[in-house]
């Protein structure tokens, strides 16, 4: 009688280990991590990045600075940490660098980058950007950027948690990620400029740019609904990129894409200006999720409490599907046109 009691119990182990070992096995995706992208806590981050306390986050001035110590001490809450191959947070960007024209002098500032390195091809780096800096002050006013690009800057760090959050039960990417906030955007595109001559990783290895510019509002053209994104640039250097972007938003997020910006002959030229670009043209698959122009782009009146955060959530987890599904997938996105 003991011994098939024994048996039993033995049998019942294998069948509960087994069991076990078929749910760790099973493949995670975005959607186990995606709901961990969430408003309040966009609005959270974003109505500090945006306060007045840092003063329109002019670049290289004292309140840029200040947001960009609040994004580091976001990234090491999540336990996340700067790159190999550099000393801490930050990328300075000289002064010199960022010298344009008559235009003013502007101070030495900094990108700031964080990364979660990948199980599988850690050489291989997608990186996700978004630029930090806004306009500052003028005539007394503070411009606090909030949509332009705090909206963005504040989608990276929801991003990287859920990225973390992977990590941490053992489904982090296979390719390593670079989270990348920039500097000098409104001046010229140069932190992202600097970056793609100055790469800490070898262009030659990086995957593809997600490039995060304005999600958290509606513009003039959809007045009734905030269930759009912009999408631009997805298909000018990798058919992939533009497919599997339409297939995570079909699959996870549903929302209604608008390639109006992305016409060769729209004269707005949105395409050349934010911080993708200067992947780009360097050969890197990129894309530009936009939310277009609305009555307080570049005024003081772009602040934290006319965001649409379901919009901005929304927005930035299909941003986090999309880096999900290039950063997993078996082989790399091929570059397959020639940019134009």
């Amino acid at each position: 009688m003991k011994k098939i009691l024994f048996s039993s119990a033995v049998l019942t182990l294998l069948l509960t280990s087994c069991s076990s070992a078929q749910k760790t096995q099973t493949p995670a995706d975005a959607g186990t991590y995606i709901t961990t992208i969430k408003a309040e806590e966009l609005s959270k981050h974003l109505y500090i990045v945006a306060g007045d306390e840092m003063q329109g986050r002019n670049t290289g001035e004292p309140g840029q600075k200040k947001a960009g110590e609040y994004l580091i001490s976001e990234y090491k809450k999540m336990g996340i940490s700067f790159p190999p191959g550099a000393t801490d947070f930050y990328q300075k960007v000289p002064s010199e660098f960022m010298k344009r024209g008559f235009a003013p002098k502007l101070n030495d500032s900094e990108n700031i980058w964080a990364f979660i390195k990948g199980s599988e091809k850690p050489d291989e780096i997608l990186v996700i950007s978004a630029h930090y800096d806004h306009v500052g002050m003028k005539n007394g006013e503070i411009y606090n950027g909030a949509d332009d690009d705090g909206s963005g800057t504040v989608a990276l760090l929801e991003i990287a948690q859920a990225f973390k959050e992977a990590q941490k039960k053992g489904h982090g990417p296979k390719r390593s990620i670079l989270f990348l906030h920039v500097t000098g955007e409104e001046h010229g595109l140069h932190g992202s400029r600097y970056y793609s001559e100055n790469p800490l990783f070898p262009l030659a290895n990086t995957v593809a740019d997600i490039n995060i510019d304005m999600i958290g509002r509606r513009d003039t053209l959809h007045p009734a609904t905030n269930n759009y994104i912009y999408v631009i640039g997805s298909d000018r250097l990798s058919s992939e990129l533009h497919t599997i972007n339409e297939e995570v938003n079909a699959k996870y997020t549903k929302l209604d894409f608008d390639y109006k910006y992305n016409d060769r002959n729209d004269p707005e030229r949105i395409y050349y200006r934010s911080d993708h670009y200067n992947f780009a043209k360097k050969g890197i698959p990129s894309i530009f999720f936009f939310n277009g122009i609305h009555a307080d782009y570049h005024l003081p009146s772009d602040t934290p409490d006319k965001i649409e955060y379901d919009a901005l959530a929304k927005r930035a987890q299909l941003a986090f599907a999309l880096a999900w599904e290039l950063a997993n997938r078996p082989e790399r996105i091929k570059v397959d046109r020639d940019g134009k």
